[in-house]
């Protein structure tokens, strides 16, 4: 190797470093902001761990590039940070939500976005917390986006999401089994989830894969919405 060889190596390598930190500087970021909203709802940082894990499994059976996979992991992360700005009485109330209050927990995916999209390293991310309760029908909220309009992390998610609140127990009725939520998921295959991200999930959710990663799962207290 000549001397410029060499020095074009060691640029490319301090690069490939900085990216990295950097990386891994934003991931950081990501679990501080989850463990503050964690401090308020105890449920959220197990929840989100498993949604992200879920997010990852499904992002590499749909063949994603690891950039993508990675905004996945970190969108799954972060879906539900917008919670932050959902008053207690809401967010921790145990029974049966108020139209009236239940229209603040409609404004979650709106507080996340706000609170990241000015953040370089969050603005594709921020998206897919925007649109993360959007239907393929057109019947999700905040949007109402239908079909290609809606961010394929904001689908995958979608997917991930019901899949942990079907699977963790509830104050009104205990956990479903995975071949019950997978029912339920499939029942609404073509309508609430995307056919192509459904069956990548369901395929890596039965996969040994997947029993081997899989993070407490079936524990705590799921979220309302």
């Amino acid at each position: 190797m000549n001397k410029t060889q060499g020095t074009a190596a060691s640029y490319a390598f301090r690069i490939a470093s900085f990216e990295e930190n950097q990386r891994e500087q934003v991931l950081s970021m990501a679990c501080t902001l989850v463990s503050l909203l964690d401090l308020r709802d105890s449920y959220t940082g197990g929840h989100s761990n498993r949604v992200a894990e879920y997010n990852r499994g499904t992002a590499v059976t749909l063949g994603l590039s690891y950039s993508d996979t990675n905004n996945s992991v970190m969108a799954g992360l972060l879906h539900d940070i917008g919670k932050i700005g959902v008053p207690d009485h809401v967010l921790l109330k145990q029974g049966k939500l108020t139209d009236e209050e239940f229209e603040l927990i409609k404004k979650h995916p709106e507080f996340g976005w706000m609170a990241l999209k000015s953040v370089r390293e969050f603005e594709e991310v921020s998206l897919m917390l925007l649109h993360h309760h959007e239907r393929i029908d057109g019947g999700g909220y905040p949007g109402k986006l239908k079909g290609a309009q809606i961010p394929l992390g904001a689908k995958i998610i979608a997917v991930s999401d019901s899949y942990d609140a079907l699977t963790t127990n509830r104050p009104y009725r205990t956990a479903r089994s995975q071949g019950e939520a997978l029912e339920e998921l499939v029942r609404c295959r073509g309508t609430q989830f995307e056919p192509e991200v459904l069956d990548a999930f369901v395929k890596w959710i039965q996969s040994p894969a997947a029993a081997k990663s899989r993070i407490g799962q079936g524990s705590g207290v799921p979220q309302k919405y």
